[in-house]
């Protein structure tokens, strides 16, 4: 066991992958589903447990072989979950702008105010319903060549109970007259109007529109840092993995009564379509080894690596 080396997995820019921290929180998100008697415990905790990579000479590593759990709320899963649906997102975006070369996007956030535990399920159906008759406003419908929407939540710990901030990304792919006078173009006072009343809400929602420059930098209303964003964590492993093990207990409980059955990502229109072009594999349900990355590449294969877990000294050793 001593002559055993820690696994050191670094991207092409040097930066180490955090395989050990998504499975110590993967852990201890099982431990939870133990206390929490759900039967899918035992099967969570063994995600990732033997890690096959083959490596090229330059000691590039590409994960070849694992099992994950598939579970929503797995740190490890969502990780890969993430990777996966942020470079197909990629794929598509650059696919839409070579198709509709003058086609123009749009970042929408879409809020509500905070809801309960036991409100979360329903109200996040809502929010699908809403979005969808929105595609349907004469004023949208006319401009909009495609879209792609996701939802978050993040946790409130600040209250006796727990209270979910449940919001929507939605990436808009609109043609470029969206932009050419008031018969096209909606202003944020008229994106606010058309969500208060597709939610049939009493009181005046937070709404965020921004358009997106299609460029490939990280500044803040760029394409790539939109798709990111759209991409990202449904509910991020801080959320329900606090130290606070009475409250995590309860976040835990709530957030898989309320996204279970449900999809955290969605594409229509114009990016539906080129999704099917690409033939892009589904990320709710399908691989999480192969996460589409030019990152994971590796040149000619060399050697294979196999990396376990070790509960004892809590990492991964080859």
């Amino acid at each position: 066991m001593t002559d055993r080396k820690v696994l050191v997995d670094k991207s092409r820019s040097g930066k180490v992958r955090p395989w050990r921290e998504r499975k110590l929180e993967n852990l201890q998100y099982g431990d939870y589903l133990q206390i929490l008697n759900y039967k899918k415990a035992h099967r969570v905790k063994e995600c990732g447990e033997v890690l096959r990579f083959v490596e090229d000479e330059q000691g590039h590593k590409k994960l070849a072989q694992t099992w994950f759990c598939h579970s929503r709320l797995c740190p490890l899963c969502n990780w890969r979950r993430a990777m996966k649906q942020s470079n197909q997102l990629t794929q598509i975006l650059a696919e839409a702008v070579k198709q509709r070369k003058t086609g123009r996007f749009l970042f929408l956030t879409l809020t509500v105010e905070n809801t309960t535990g036991e409100q979360l399920k329903s109200e996040l159906r809502q929010m699908g319903r809403a979005i969808a008759k929105i595609f349907q406003y004469k004023k949208v419908a006319k401009n909009l060549l495609g879209y792609v929407r996701s939802t978050e939540v993040t946790v409130n710990h600040e209250v006796d109970q727990p209270m979910y901030h449940h919001h929507m990304h939605v990436l808009l792919f609109m043609k470029s007259s969206y932009f050419a006078g008031t018969d096209n173009y909606i202003s944020q006072a008229e994106w606010t109007g058309y969500w208060q009343r597709a939610m049939k809400l009493t009181y005046m929602p937070v709404v965020n529109v921004e358009a997106v420059k299609p460029n490939v930098n990280r500044h803040k209303n760029s394409l790539l840092a939109s798709a990111q964003e759209t991409a990202k964590y449904q509910v991020k492993s801080k959320d329900i993995l606090t130290h606070n093990p009475e409250q995590d207990l309860q976040v835990i409980d709530d957030l898989e009564q309320a996204l279970a059955g449900s999809r955290q990502i969605s594409y229509g229109g114009l990016l539906k379509e080129i999704r099917k072009q690409l033939q892009l594999e589904d990320v709710e349900n399908g691989d999480l080894i192969n996460t589409d990355s030019d990152d994971q590449k590796v040149d000619q294969v060399v050697r294979e690596i196999i990396a376990k877990w070790d509960y004892q000294r809590k990492n991964y050793f080859v």
